[in-house]
């Protein structure tokens, strides 16, 4: 995920007169055929969003017309097999909307790996909308470059290749949802470098320096969350003073991030498997930022849920 405003290319908003009610929230949704457009908009009207589906450019303005009198936050999905739609089109249509002193609008861009989009074109049996006539492959790559525009315009990338319908739906509340409160919502997730960095991850620490249970046959079968792991990783001497160094790094970040108006933060740990090191760190961090008041939740990318209860209730 890759929360970033294009701040040279989007339209100054003029300021809101004193007085004036708060702005209307309008998340637009648009992104790759397959990426889990649908699912998004879904799980954002569950947050209390009115949410439209594939509506046409040419009746986004006329919808958001003041004189409705309408201020329920809005959701709307658009993509490729939207009426009149057109990559520049709509990013003249988002120029206008971001210009309006009544509307708080983002762009979401939902992205995926062309592999991934493959396989679930064939599992499903669904034909991509740019391919009716012909491979899969060549509508995808269409499709991409088509659409590539409004990528580098999105307020949020986020990358559905390896994300849980779990995931997704807790990245888009920490980021949308409407009761939040002035405190940052972070999440941390442990991973394998074996398996790539998470892409939605804003900050990412690498914990191989420390010492490997793996190599511990009475340990390797065992996950970060059990006791005899997290002892034999707080035995090496590096432990402490790294993860004091960790914290004393992030404590004055967090309310910096907070200031620049950032909602939500993901903290990405990694080891090379996934199973030990960084699980374990990933908890005991997720555990340090709770006692600091933090909104946190966690997730371990590598570790199959059902492993992770059965081990940790275990």
């Amino acid at each position: 995920m890759n929360d970033r405003a294009s701040k040279n290319e989007t339209v100054a908003r003029p300021p809101a007169d004193a007085g004036a009610a708060a702005p209307r929230r309008l998340v637009l949704i648009t992104g790759m055929s397959g990426a889990g457009r649908s699912i998004a908009l879904k799980a954002i009207e569950d947050l209390g969003y009115e949410a439209v589906d594939n509506l046409p450019l040419s009746l986004l303005g006329p919808l958001l017309n003041p004189s409705l009198g309408a201020r329920k936050p809005l959701a709307i999905g658009v993509d490729v097999r939207t009426r009149d739609f057109g990559a520049q089109p709509f990013l003249d249509e988002l120029d206008a909307l971001m210009s309006r002193r009544d509307l708080e609008v983002k762009l979401i861009f939902l992205d995926c790996e062309d592999d991934v989009l493959r396989r679930r074109y064939t599992e499903t049996r669904r034909r991509h909308p740019l391919a009716v006539d012909r491979p899969v492959t060549d509508g995808i790559e269409h499709e991409r470059r088509l659409i590539s525009p409004l990528r580098a315009r999105a307020d949020l990338v986020v990358d559905t290749s390896h994300l849980s319908l779990h995931d997704l739906r807790r990245m888009l509340q920490g980021h949308f949802a409407l009761d939040v409160d002035s405190t940052l919502a972070i999440f941390v997730v442990s991973f394998s470098y074996r398996h790539g960095i998470p892409r939605e991850a804003d900050l990412v620490f690498d914990v191989r320096f420390l010492a490997n249970p793996h190599y511990d046959p009475a340990l390797r079968p065992l996950i970060g969350t059990d006791p005899a792991v997290g002892r034999f990783i707080e035995a090496d001497p590096g432990f402490a003073p790294f993860f004091d160094a960790l914290t004393r790094l992030l404590e004055p970040l967090l309310p910096r991030f907070r200031s620049e108006g950032k909602s939500y933060l993901t903290i990405a740990v990694g080891c090379t498997g996934g199973q030990h090191r960084s699980v374990y760190v990933a908890e005991r961090l997720a555990d340090w930022l709770r006692a600091h008041g933090q909104r946190t939740g966690i997730a371990h990318r590598d570790v199959p849920a059902a492993t992770v209860f059965e081990r940790s209730a275990g």
